[in-house]
């Protein structure tokens, strides 16, 4: 079943394209990764098929409706780690994931917080003040904000940006965890080797 598809869809900015006449679709399980260079596109292309970005001509539709991050239902279907998602810099991962859990309905147990913890290595910094993390610890929470609660569609910007080798291995093992429980996963990134260890597809925009 396909979770995402795009016809003929162009964003224009001023007078000019970013892109158009992009065709996508994403099968429930796949996960299609997008390359090219910087400002060419691919962060506007996920906030098309999130809904904050309008189109400028064709038609996207996630899980056959089109996009409203302002739907509660669309929001539970559909996790994203943008490059501008934000985290409340006053409270801590702990705090962070109970949150996310119990406000989308899937409240944990403590222990069960601190396994989901400890797998994204944050244990040592559980009850530390978000503002306080290093860019590599905030990545890492943010990524396991948008894997751990419910979603049938994944959209990353850039997962791998302030990770190093043995964390970007992390990152290709959650995609990978993601895609074998059904899960619809596109991914911008500039990194040849996680395209390589996630992608069924590959997208480059020009």
């Amino acid at each position: 079943m396909a979770e995402i598809v795009a016809a003929g869809l162009g964003v224009r900015v001023a007078e000019r394209w970013l892109f158009r006449e992009l065709d996508l679709t994403v099968e429930s399980g796949e996960c299609v990764a997008l390359t090219g260079a910087n400002g060419i596109g691919k962060s506007t292309l996920l906030r098309c098929v999130y809904g904050t970005q309008p189109v400028s001509e064709g038609q996207v539709l996630v899980a056959g409706v089109v996009p409203d991050e302002t739907s509660v239902a669309f929001r539970r279907a559909v996790s994203v780690k943008l490059d501008d998602s934000e985290l409340f810099a006053e409270l801590s991962p702990r705090q962070h994931i109970d949150l996310l859990l119990g406000s989308f309905g899937r409240p944990a147990t403590p222990a069960d917080v601190q396994e989901l913890l400890e797998y994204a290595g944050l244990g040592v910094c559980a009850d530390v003040a978000a503002a306080a993390l290093s860019a590599g610890q905030r990545q890492r929470l943010l990524l396991l904000g948008a894997i751990a609660r419910p979603h049938d569609v994944l959209l990353l910007d850039e997962p791998e940006r302030a990770l190093d080798a043995g964390a970007r291995g992390w990152v290709a093992e959650l995609v990978r965890q993601c895609t074998a429980e059904g899960v619809a996963v596109v991914v911008a990134t500039h990194d040849p080797n996680l395209r390589a260890a996630i992608a069924d597809r590959t997208v480059e925009l020009t």
